[in-house]
């Protein structure tokens, strides 16, 4: 554990420095600050230190460098703040909002984070290990300055789509966090305290998780490949949808974890299951029984040509599978694993790929658009929803995509050349070293969208 330590001469200041500083002065500081950073004359660097900043407004300002150590940050309002290698050591930002906040290499140690706003926020290598700050008390001992108990502490904040990459997150105190679609490679969680997380379709690849307390956390969709999970605890975790290639789960607690069924314990043979949805789908539901593998493993399985429209194939892995020309009209494969799968020339009108994982998938010529439903007096469009959906390298050439809901889609790398997308929502989808050569684009919804010159133009 990193200690700082303060000198009794200091004691006055740290006693004056803990008025509450005023908006005004703050940006006085800062617009200093700023000048120092473009080495202007006049520019001082920003030292703000065990200083009051209570609900004060940094937004889109530039504290690069800055040294706000022990600053109590209560409910402050940093969205879009440039905090580059910023010293925030055992800071107070409980409450604060850090939004679109740029953090790579601050030092976060021992800083409370706690209800925080993160979502969309950039802690590249940033250093969020443990650490506390103490000052001399009474009788010459030393004694803790800060709320903190030399923990860094995230709990109960939000982090939805963080980045987070290579962060030093050893001992971090993360319970009940909202990391949602957070990008966590290759970061350090040696002994931090994840228990009860929401980490849907968060990246953790490469991430150690030596000894870490993950038990009842959430983990559907999410990456783990290649993670470290020597004696780390999942105890009552939920798995389901989870990428654990390359991943030893031999020494890792795994007492009540939901994890992905064989294919023998289905409840019927899959040649029965098949059968009867055929029947239910040829009856309109009268006879025969709706098909539910969900949660299932069923790689590298034969599907081509066969109905599974309507079914209830959430959660399932397909990896490697051959579904071309199926029937999956307004199917669920939500969270579906679908990794290398072959659904060229599939009909996958109004189905649910949210947060489906289709990396290097095969879709050419897929049917992707809505399904007509006819009410008594008018016709409405069931859309095909890929909200979140990760399809990276995937062969989307000539496909249907009309109106498609794709939401913060993954799409780099992929061949979308000659699809059809007008009226699609791809808004914050990643279209980065996408192929879209005469694609079809009329009407399409583009706010936010990443990369989408570099597509259009490849």
């Amino acid at each position: 554990m990193t200690t700082t330590n303060l000198t009794s001469a200091s004691i006055d200041q740290i006693e004056i420095s803990r008025d509450k500083v005023s908006q005004a002065e703050l940006d006085r500081i800062l617009e200093s600050h700023e000048a120092f950073l473009k080495h202007r004359a006049g520019g001082t660097r920003a030292s703000l230190k065990l200083r009051d900043l209570s609900f004060l407004d940094f937004s889109g300002r530039d504290l690069s460098d800055a040294d706000l150590s022990g600053a109590k940050l209560f409910g402050a309002r940093l969205t879009g703040t440039r905090l580059l290698s910023a010293n925030l050591f055992a800071a107070d930002l409980r409450s604060a909002n850090l939004e679109r906040a740029e953090l790579r290499k601050a030092d976060l140690r021992g800083a409370c984070l706690r209800g925080a706003c993160m979502n969309d926020a950039v802690f590249i290598d940033a250093d969020l290990r443990g650490g506390v700050m103490m000052k001399p008390g009474k009788g010459g001992g030393l004694e803790q300055l800060t709320f903190m108990e030399g923990v860094t502490e995230l709990g109960s904040a939000s982090a939805q789509r963080a980045d987070m990459s290579r962060a030093k997150m050893s001992n971090a105190f993360i319970l009940q966090t909202d990391l949602t679609d957070a990008v966590l490679c290759n970061v350090r969680f040696i002994r931090a305290n994840l228990s009860n997380s929401n980490l849907t379709g968060a990246t953790l690849e490469g991430a150690d998780l030596t000894e870490a307390n993950l038990s009842g956390a959430i983990l559907h969709g999410t990456v783990m490949s290649k993670a470290c999970l020597m004696h780390t605890n999942l105890r009552d975790a939920d798995l389901i949808g989870a990428i654990l290639d390359s991943v030893d789960l031999s020494m890792a607690d795994l007492t009540n974890v939901q994890l992905a069924k064989r294919l023998e314990l289905l409840d019927t043979s899959l040649r029965e299951c098949l059968a009867a949805h055929g029947a239910w789908i040829d009856s309109t539901g009268h006879e025969g029984r709706r098909a539910d593998l969900s949660r299932h493993d069923l790689n590298g399985h034969d599907f081509s040509g066969l109905n599974l429209s309507a079914a209830n194939l959430g959660y399932t892995i397909f990896k490697g599978a051959t579904l071309t020309k199926a029937g999956l009209v307004m199917a669920d494969l939500s969270f579906a694993d679908l990794r290398d799968a072959d659904l060229s020339y599939a009909d996958l009108r109004g189905a649910n790929l949210t947060r489906a994982t289709l990396s290097g998938a095969r879709l050419i010529g897929a049917r992707l658009g809505p399904v007509e439903i006819s009410g008594s007096t008018t016709v409405s469009h069931w859309t095909a929803n890929l909200e979140s959906a990760r399809l990276a390298r995937c062969a989307l050439g000539g496909a249907d995509l009309r109106l498609a809901r794709m939401t913060r889609a993954d799409l780099t790398h992929s061949d979308l050349r000659e699809t059809d997308l007008r009226k699609a929502v791809l808004n914050e989808a990643n279209l980065t070293y996408a192929d879209l050569r005469g694609a079809k684009l009329d009407g399409a919804e583009l706010r936010g969208v990443i990369g989408y010159e570099s597509g259009k133009s490849a």
